[in-house]
């Protein structure tokens, strides 16, 4: 492949990947957002014994948003937003083979002398295992707790980031950090928000009751998603400053810096 043929490729990956990113994480603090305030309007009607509605302003009208219980229309007429988190996957996952699998910045040999066959499966399994502890936490009881699950999500990424720049070049270890995120938040809503949603639409559409732990795991492991959305961009965006990030000598400590600093602006974010 020509370099100018690989520039081109590598652009319009980024576009793409960068695009329905924008569309994903959107969709995902709005929703969030939504269900912070519905959960807040219920708070309220236990009080008064009302109801009410989320009312926005937004390009010159007014929105009105009420949370439905039943399901009035029929099953195909629901919108679904499912496919922004699989080609934002996809792209960042052709991108990293790319730019590192096929390129030359993964291996640093001053870090470690590996070849790049046996980078390219460390960086692969990092992002299985990285779904896998993930999900094994979030079902045990440790997921049933905020603060324990987030003590244990900061000392699990703190091990991961001080392991790959301990292997990778500083910029690949920070990018596999971020696509170890994106790969737990694409899994979270392929594998585990999707197939509630199948169910609970299947069941509003037969008139039965809907096993409501299935919707409090979704709605968990998008709450999930929104906190590791920020620090997934914050992780990309490191590239482009070696020398305060992946280049610097404190590089795994400032990665960490940098994800508590995402979880913190993602609290704000969905809170207000």
């Amino acid at each position: 492949m020509s370099s100018s043929i690989r520039e081109w490729l590598n652009l319009g990956l980024r576009w793409f990947h960068v695009f329905v990113g924008i569309m994903w994480v959107g969709q995902t603090y709005y929703f969030t957002w939504l269900d912070g305030q519905f959960g807040k309007l219920e708070k309220q009607a236990t009080k008064s014994g009302t109801t009410s509605h989320v009312w926005m302003v937004h390009s010159g009208g007014f929105y009105t948003v009420e949370k439905q219980k039943l399901l009035h229309v029929a099953p195909e007429q629901v919108r679904w937003f499912r496919w922004e988190a699989l080609m934002t996957w996809l792209a960042g996952m052709l991108l990293l083979i790319l730019v590192y699998y096929l390129g030359a910045g993964l291996i640093d040999p001053d870090v470690a002398n590996i070849s790049k066959q046996a980078g390219i499966a460390i960086g692969l399994g990092a992002l299985v295992a990285g779904w896998v502890i993930y999900d094994l936490a979030v079902r045990s009881p440790l997921g049933k707790s905020q603060t324990a699950f987030g003590v244990f999500g900061l000392l699990t990424t703190a091990v991961g980031a001080w392991g790959l720049t301990h292997v990778f070049s500083g910029r690949a270890a920070y990018i596999h950090v971020g696509a170890i995120f994106g790969t737990i938040m694409t899994a979270n809503v392929w594998f585990c928000i999707l197939p509630a949603q199948r169910k609970m639409i299947a069941a509003a559409a037969a008139g039965e009751v809907f096993d409501a732990s299935l919707g409090a795991q979704a709605k968990l492991r998008s709450k999930h998603n929104t906190f590791m959305a920020v620090p997934v961009v914050f992780l990309m965006l490191s590239s482009h400053y070696p020398v305060a990030t992946y280049g610097n000598r404190y590089a795994w400590q400032i990665l960490l810096g940098l994800v508590i600093v995402g979880w913190a602006a993602a609290k704000l974010i969905r809170e207000h």
